[in-house]
This record gives structure tokens, sequence and C-alpha cells, in this order.
């Protein structure tokens, strides 16, 4: 899989890559020796405490939200001080080890732990390292590291990035502790991105599919003359761009592809006069292709009476009795007003809360 493309190269100013990752892996062992106190450790383990959430509406036993069954969920908190900010998450093929990206430039990596019932009961054995950027140091906290979207894909790990727009591409294993081997190439001109508004949801298709394993990329808030948002398939067969229909002042914020080929794009609203709100469409994989613009069907919408958040990671994936199931996650910012969530649900198909 190239991601070296003419036009695409790294910087001149790189080391040769054996080079790069020595000074990483030195600069990751530096870190995670260096104590920060009750604040926890840059580049080391991270204890995390975990409040079991039972039912998605307090005071109400529904469990039912349009295409989706509330299975169960978690607030995270820990006294390192680098948990949170959460932009994405992935989760391996064992369905336990999982991969996340922070905006603060941080990668974090951990197991989910079930009960006996095989509900979400707390996160184990995780650590928050600092993203090697390309030229082998690291940027903590916003800029050029501004990570957003999360893909996984072969022996690569790829990252999309706000401000200094971006899709990196990271060794896998060794990410951690690893600059990127090089970056895919950017259909959407940067001057047609909004800096921090680009590039937040990163997700690769379905091998058997139409798009055959591209890299499919939709932007927050960038949008087109027509008030839709900006898309693209970055590689593969039909590569190039698309753009995304807008509604209701909901922004997309992460989205993931069913093994079906749908795509499900989770969008997030906040304002005076509607509150918090999250909802989730469902795109048809057949429509997304060059010069399309996309929409779908609402099939999941929440608001601020619900147990959510500021809800930025979306991952699915099959249970062991064969249903889909779907996991979201929020970026709490940081803030002490905010946290930092992990729900479960279950994907029903036959049901939607609207057409458009």
């Amino acid at each position: 899989m190239p991601f070296l493309p003419e036009g695409a190269v790294l910087s001149g100013r790189d080391l040769p890559r054996p080079w790069r990752t020595l000074l990483a892996a030195v600069l990751a062992a530096l870190l995670a020796g260096c104590s920060s106190g009750d604040k926890g450790e840059e580049g080391g383990p991270a204890e995390i405490s975990a409040t079991v959430i039972s039912t998605f509406k307090p005071g109400s036993n529904e469990t039912r939200f349009g295409a989706l069954e509330f299975v169960g969920g978690l607030e995270l908190s820990s006294n390192n001080v680098f948990l949170g900010a959460i932009s994405a998450l992935r989760l391996r093929p064992d369905q336990r080890h999982f991969i996340a990206v922070l905006d603060t430039g941080h990668w974090m990596t951990g197991i989910i732990e079930r009960d006996d019932e095989g509900r979400l009961k707390g996160v184990g054995d995780a650590r928050i390292t600092p993203m090697i950027d390309r030229h082998g140091g690291t940027d903590a906290g916003k800029g050029d590291m501004d990570a957003e979207g999360l893909a996984l894909r072969g022996d690569h790990v790829l990252v999309s990035y706000e401000q200094y727009h971006r899709v990196d591409a990271y060794p896998d294993p060794g990410f951690e502790i690893s600059p990127p081997d090089g970056s895919l190439p950017l259909p959407i001109p940067r001057l047609q991105l909004r800096a921090n508004h680009s590039l937040e949801a990163l997700m690769i298709a379905p091998q058997s599919s139409p798009l055959a394993g591209s890299a499919v990329l939709v932007t927050e808030d960038s949008l087109d003359d027509q008030g839709d948002m900006l898309a693209a398939i970055l590689d593969g067969p039909l590569n190039g761009r698309f753009t995304v229909r807008r509604h209701a002042g909901f922004s997309v914020s992460d989205g993931v592809f069913l093994p079906d080929g749908d795509l499900l794009l989770l969008e997030r609203r906040f304002g005076l006069m509607h509150g918090l709100g999250v909802r989730i469409r469902r795109i048809a994989g057949a429509d997304i292709k060059p010069g399309a613009v996309v929409d779908g069907d609402v099939i999941f919408e929440a608001g601020s009476t619900a147990q959510i958040d500021n809800m930025e990671g979306i991952d699915v994936f099959r249970a062991a009795d064969g249903s889909l199931h779907v996991i979201l996650i929020s970026d709490d910012n940081h803030s002490i007003l905010q946290r930092s969530l992990m729900l479960e649900f279950r994907l029903h198909d036959e049901s939607v809360v609207s057409q458009k």
C-alpha cells in the first residue's frame, strides 16, 4: 500500500527512517520516565476509574432509541491529567484491545473489560503516550498534532489532523514510538478547509465493497458553496471528492463502515436554542462516489436529557451472538463541566428516526 505517492513525500528535513525510529524510541523512553506526581505520567500507564451507566435516560428503563438498543456505558476518570479529549477510538479484531487518539497529540491504548453478563465494566492496561511527528519530535497540546480521525488498515494506523491538515500513516505495530511512514494525498484543497473544523472523520471501507478498502474522509464543518460538508475517497478505484448534505446545524464528528458497506456518520450539535445533541445517519455505501452529494436516514438521535456529552468517536463490532454493536466515546475537552463517556448499543436495522 503506497503511502508516499509522488507529491506526497515527506520533507527533506526528515532523517532516514532508522534514525527517526531510534530517536522516537529514545524520546518515548525519556518521557515514560518523567514523573508528573499526582498528575500521572505522560508516556506511561494511566489508571482509569469507571462508573457504570446502567440507563441511557436517567429515571427511565427505556432501552430502545431509534435503531439502537442501549446495552451499557461507562464514565471514565483518572488522576492522569492526560486522560480526556478523546477524538476517536478503534477496536482491535479481538474486540477488547483498542487504540484511541486525543486531540492534544497523544495515543491512548487499553483493554475494554466486561462483567459476567458481557456489559461494560471498565478499562484496563491503559497507556497514554505522546504522538511522534514526522520529524521525530512531539507537540503536546493543540497545533500540529491536533488528532481527530483514526483508522486501522493492514500494517498501518492512519490519523487525520485539523489545523495542519493531513492524514499520516504510522507503522503498526510500533505506532507509539515511531514517526509516520508518510502521508496520504488529500484531494481537498487545503484553502477550503477550516482551521478547527476540518479532517474529523476517517474510516476504512470494507474490502468487499465498491470502495475496495479505501480510506474515506468527511470534514466536520468545512463546507462547499451549497453548504454541504466536504469529503473525499483518499485512494482506491473511486478516488475523488464528494460532499455530505448538512442538516439542522449538526456537524460530523466521526464515522464507521458497516460490514455491508453502508456508512454510519456520528454527528453532534450544541447551541442555545437546541442544547446538546447527537445523532447517527446511515449513508448507503453505493452512493459514495466522486462528485456525489450523499445523504441518509437518521437512525438514532438523543439530546441533553440522555447520558451524552460531546460525542466524538464511533466504532462497530460483531458480538458473540452475531449482532452488530456500536461503541460511542466522548471528548471532555479536559473540562470539569464535561465527561469522558463510553456507551454501547446494539444495532437494529429495521428502525429509523426520520427520512431525509
